[in-house]
């Protein structure tokens, strides 16, 4: 997603506009816990300052992700705010950002925001009637307590 400054640099206009559509290629996939992205907008400006550029944009889209019980793919919508001075965002993120007098690709900023926004734990609508429990076998929640008490560790109770 390369943004051209030019006119931005020449003083010919104060800000660029930034209002794109975009896919992410399925490679960039492949080591997240994301199914894939839909309907990825990208809205909003660079303006530039006597020293440095500022880039405010909004993204906004449709994460696909799997659920964390049945594993069936969730649609799970996102809006992600990026605002401050380019250079600090670029320190921010892990590089791979090319960038030269009259360019910038802010995808590798766009997607590394993207990223940090995933959910640690998607559940989907159909999970509700999932089945906690079968023979010999039961689903165990963040919130319930463990109640069988390893015999091993009863023993160093007793030393306490």
């Amino acid at each position: 997603m390369n943004i051209d400054l030019t006119r931005l640099n020449n003083n010919i206009d104060d800000k660029v506009i930034i209002n794109q559509s975009f896919e992410v290629p399925q490679e960039y996939f492949e080591n997240t816990d994301l199914i894939g992205l839909e309907n990825v907008k990208t809205k909003g400006i660079i303006l530039k300052d006597e020293v440095d550029y500022e880039l405010n944009i909004d993204v906004e889209g449709m994460m696909i992700l799997k659920c964390s019980i049945t594993l069936e793919p969730v649609h799970y919508p996102f809006n992600i705010k990026i605002s401050g001075k380019l250079e600090e965002i670029i320190e921010e993120t892990s590089g791979n950002i090319k960038k030269n007098e009259n360019t910038i690709d802010i995808f590798p900023i766009i997607w590394e925001n993207i990223l940090v926004e995933i959910p640690m734990k998607v559940v989907s609508e159909n999970a509700k009637n999932f089945q906690a429990e079968g023979e010999g076998w039961k689903l165990i929640t963040e919130n319930e307590p463990i109640k069988e008490i390893n015999p091993e560790l009863e023993k160093l109770k007793k030393l306490l």
